[in-house]
């Protein structure tokens, strides 16, 4: 995965000059920025988007951002598009990339304003990046910064639900070989869980939900850890409280995984969410009506700590996330 270290990242961020009309900044662990606008919170996100499914690359390309803004309590109104690919690409292509993007942006009410196309000698495959844009009331914005000692932790889907959908989209012999033919049929049919728009406006109106992170990549450790940081607090996870299902298992097994790179399993449209423990019933609820169960998978302390405990034995959580997804999709 592309993901830059943490201490090279914020190098590239120091440079940045600060702004008075710059409500939320570029900071690590924030996947959304906001910024003042004649008086109103505007959330922006920008995403790229390659080597996913074909079938699915516009529909990807839309919610991959419009995600980013939707985890920030704006809901997604406009977004601009670039389409960029490798020299002698067909128009056939970009023509059947934006039918997909446009039809994603009608599902979700979002206008595209303005986009680019173009093809270039240096690129070996198609790019899409996407920036979304929504306002937010500024009662109700809600940053990966605002989590709270005491907050449970939420987890809304299967981890790596994502890896395992891609991998059986892909490449079915391989996903037939490791979870079986009827289910990987049913993995392949779910890519749509890959967006959770719906679902954080849901969350956002909640009260008693503080922050809120998407496990993209890096997956549920990359995100919890950002959301820890963020919030300048620690946690403890249960092991035996995490979604797992036995597909996600039969992965791991299947290529000798460790437990840290199955918790580093990107997961995009899985929400982590640190949510007041009174509040824990209208979460389920609001959930509930989404088609998603709400998994409370431990809660954030205090002190700074950040355990895992397995079989009742604590130990330190992963910091440092190897994301296998690249290695899993490269079918072999």
């Amino acid at each position: 995965m592309g993901k830059l270290a943490p201490e090279d990242l914020q190098k590239i961020l120091g440079c940045i000059k600060k702004d008075f009309r710059v409500i939320v900044p570029p900071m690590i662990g924030y996947d959304a920025g906001v910024h003042l606008l004649h008086g109103k919170y505007v959330a922006v996100a920008t995403d790229p988007c390659t080597g996913v499914p074909k079938e699915w690359f516009g529909w990807l390309l839309i919610n991959y951002a419009a995600s980013d803004v939707a985890l920030f309590g704006a809901k997604p109104e406009f977004c601009t598009i670039n389409l960029l690919g490798p020299t002698g690409t067909k128009p056939e292509v970009f023509q059947k990339i934006m039918k997909q993007t446009c039809n994603a942006a009608d599902e979700l009410d979002i206008a595209i304003v303005r986009g680019h196309t173009g093809m270039y000698g240096s690129l070996n495959d198609m790019l899409g990046v996407c920036t979304v844009y929504g306002n937010v009331e500024p009662r109700k914005l809600i940053t990966p910064g605002n989590g709270k000692a005491g907050d449970l932790i939420l987890c809304t889907k299967p981890l790596g639900l994502e890896t395992i959908t891609n991998l059986s989209l892909t490449y079915p012999a391989l996903a037939q070989t490791i979870f079986g033919k009827q289910q990987q049929k049913i993995l392949a049919s779910q890519v749509h869980m890959q967006s959770c728009v719906r679902e954080a406006l849901k969350l956002a109106e909640t009260n008693g939900v503080h922050a809120m992170h998407d496990a993209t990549e890096g997956g549920f450790m990359a995100a919890l850890n950002e959301l820890a940081q963020a919030s300048n607090v620690g946690f403890k996870v249960k092991w035996e409280q995490l979604p797992l299902n036995k597909e996600i298992l039969a992965l791991q097994s299947y290529f000798k995984f460790s437990d840290e790179q199955l918790l580093a399993m990107s997961s995009t449209g899985t929400i982590l969410a640190a949510v007041a423990p009174e509040a824990q019933g209208k979460v389920k609820a609001a959930l509930t009506k989404n088609g998603l169960s709400a998994c409370f998978v431990g809660n954030f302390t205090a002190n700074k700590d950040r355990v895992l405990i397995k079989e009742g034995k604590e130990t330190p959580f992963p910091q440092v996330a190897e994301d296998p997804y690249t290695l899993i999709l490269s079918g072999k």
